[in-house]
């Protein structure tokens, strides 16, 4: 995101976006998932957005942010765009209103080096259980204290046991989620399919499969086994 330029030391965007970072550690009980807040208008314009893993929320949330906040303003020493993903959280600091907006340029794919045999693994059972996890994530008729947009399950692999995890920002509708989704498995297919674990990042949704488990299934969730 460094399109959206840099701001100079001691500027208002400066202050504002200090003045955010503290309003959200101090304030934000990080129950919810999605935590915004934004000043401004035109090119005096900042936002911070936050939000952190269906089974990660409070201490766990809050703790994800604080580190978040802190590395990205290290990485990106006074630049107005950026993001970074966590395990537990996503945090983008950005110049431009994007609120319900998909973002389809700033995702990438990470694998595991290693292919899985093609003899127990095929891209249709793969496509089941990202599908099945998707059409739980934009249930909208989930129980009010259920995750939104967010899903995670496991499969059968012959032998072997594939856990699996979607989830979209909740600032963008369902049926955009799904969209989102799909495009991102068309975009990086090459390096999700056949790996012994692979994860697609992005502003808008991700996508995480692993031959191992890697996410809470205690806390309400609607953990699917098929």
């Amino acid at each position: 995101m460094e399109s959206q330029g840099k701001y100079k030391p001691g500027s208002k965007y400066e202050k504002d976006l200090k003045d955010i970072i503290g309003s959200l550690s101090s304030t934000s009980n990080f129950t919810q998932g999605l935590e915004m807040m934004s000043f401004g208008k035109g090119p005096s314009f900042v936002s911070v957005t936050a939000q952190c893993r269906g089974d990660s929320y409070g201490p766990k949330c809050r703790e994800c942010f604080n580190t978040a906040q802190a590395e990205l303003r290290r990485r990106c020493p006074r630049d107005k765009g950026g993001i970074i993903w966590y395990d537990q959280c996503l945090l983008v600091f950005s110049a431009i209103n994007s609120l319900g907006k998909v973002d389809n340029e700033n995702n990438f794919c990470m694998s595991n080096a290693k292919n899985f045999s093609v003899d127990h693994y095929s891209n249709r059972e793969w496509m089941t259980l990202i599908t099945n996890l998707t059409t739980i994530a934009i249930d909208d008729k989930k129980p009010k204290d259920a995750p939104k947009l967010y899903a995670a399950g496991e499969r059968r692999f012959g032998r072997k046991t594939v856990y699996g995890m979607v989830q979209c920002m909740l600032d963008i509708e369902s049926k955009v989620c799904q969209e989102c989704i799909t495009d991102e498995i068309v975009k990086f297919h090459d390096c999700l399919f056949y790996k012994q674990g692979a994860r697609v990042l992005g502003r808008s949704c991700n996508i995480r499969y692993e031959f191992y488990p890697f996410i809470a299934t205690k806390a309400g969730l609607k953990y699917l086994k098929t």
